[in-house]
């Protein structure tokens, strides 16, 4: 029975000691997802307003550019999947993944080759382990990305959609990221960065009832264009970017809080059992004194006669 009760007690002392880590854990992706949803609100004007300034020159000029024109076959196209370079955040990257997989199904069912791009170790390690191509991949800077970060993984990207497809390059840009909603719900979804699709925008914007504003062109619609190109796809990785830290942030805290009540059940569970030997214990120590004593009783009663 002793061997039983230090049973437990090793293993209440083991939980206990885990359900400090996850607390800390806990406490430490709190303070960081307050930080990073300040960043995203920071960051989203600009985006928006510099997205509203692209489809206004798009949807004001004739202009043939990349940013902004359909292509008339579209046969490849990148999908930029940002996931995390840790874990412990429940199904934050599992769920990117398989929004991922399923835009790249859909794409393929279209009749495109999709080359596949990944921000984060956890995306990288899934791929890797399935042997499947990764054109480009970025680690190291999920937890907390800058700009200079976006501007790392937006370089390759903006050198595909500039090249022709027959040389290389691609047709269309996707980008998968989870969503930083609240602190409760995270959404991963999918959207196309590139061809930027004017109708979409101007129809958005009808429905705010904003007004896209008008600009004059110097030089030209094109020049205007060329330089927009690497500031929009900069500045939507950015705030993706600052989404998806976000994001697994806060299902980082959901999960080390779960993680924490969990040993904190688990440790009431064992402290009962313990207790419950500890008793059991007693319970035969004084039996085996009674009948001891008993014993001790009737063999003194027997010598006396």
């Amino acid at each position: 029975m002793g061997a039983q009760l230090r049973v437990y007690k090793r293993r209440i002392k083991s939980v206990t000691a885990t359900k400090k880590i996850t607390k800390a854990m806990e406490m430490i992706a709190a303070s960081r997802v307050v930080k990073a949803q300040r960043k995203v609100t920071a960051s989203t004007p600009y985006a928006t307003e510099l997205t509203r300034a692209v489809t206004a020159v798009g949807t004001g000029s004739n202009t043939n550019h990349p940013l902004t024109t359909e292509p008339e076959t579209a046969t490849r196209s990148a999908v930029l999947l940002l996931t995390s370079d840790r874990g412990l955040a429940g199904a934050f990257n599992s769920n990117a993944i398989k929004a991922a997989e399923k835009l790249t199904a859909r794409l393929e069912a279209e009749g495109k080759e999709v080359e596949i791009y990944i921000v984060g170790r956890r995306g990288v390690a899934h791929y890797n382990f399935r042997e499947r191509k990764i054109a480009e991949q970025w680690t190291g800077f999920t937890d907390e990305p800058t700009y200079a970060d976006a501007k790392k993984v937006a370089g390759p990207l903006i050198e595909a959609i500039e090249k022709d497809s027959a040389e290389g390059g691609v047709d269309e840009l996707h980008i998968v990221y989870t969503e930083f909603i609240s602190m409760m719900t995270q959404s991963a979804i999918d959207g196309r960065l590139l061809p930027l699709s004017l109708e979409e925008v101007a129809e958005e914007s009808k429905s705010t009832g904003e007004i896209l504003p008008l600009y004059d062109f110097e030089p030209s619609a094109e020049d205007v264009l060329d330089a927009l190109l690497p500031r929009y796809v900069e500045s939507r990785i950015y705030n993706a970017l600052l989404q998806s830290a976000a994001s697994k942030h806060a299902a980082t805290r959901r999960a080390m809080k779960s993680a924490t009540d969990n040993a904190g059940d688990l440790i009431n569970s064992l402290s009962r059992l313990a207790n419950a030997a500890r008793q059991a214990e007693i319970t035969q120590e004084i039996s085996e004194i009674v009948g001891g004593t008993a014993a001790l009783s009737d063999a003194t009663a027997g010598s006396d006669k």
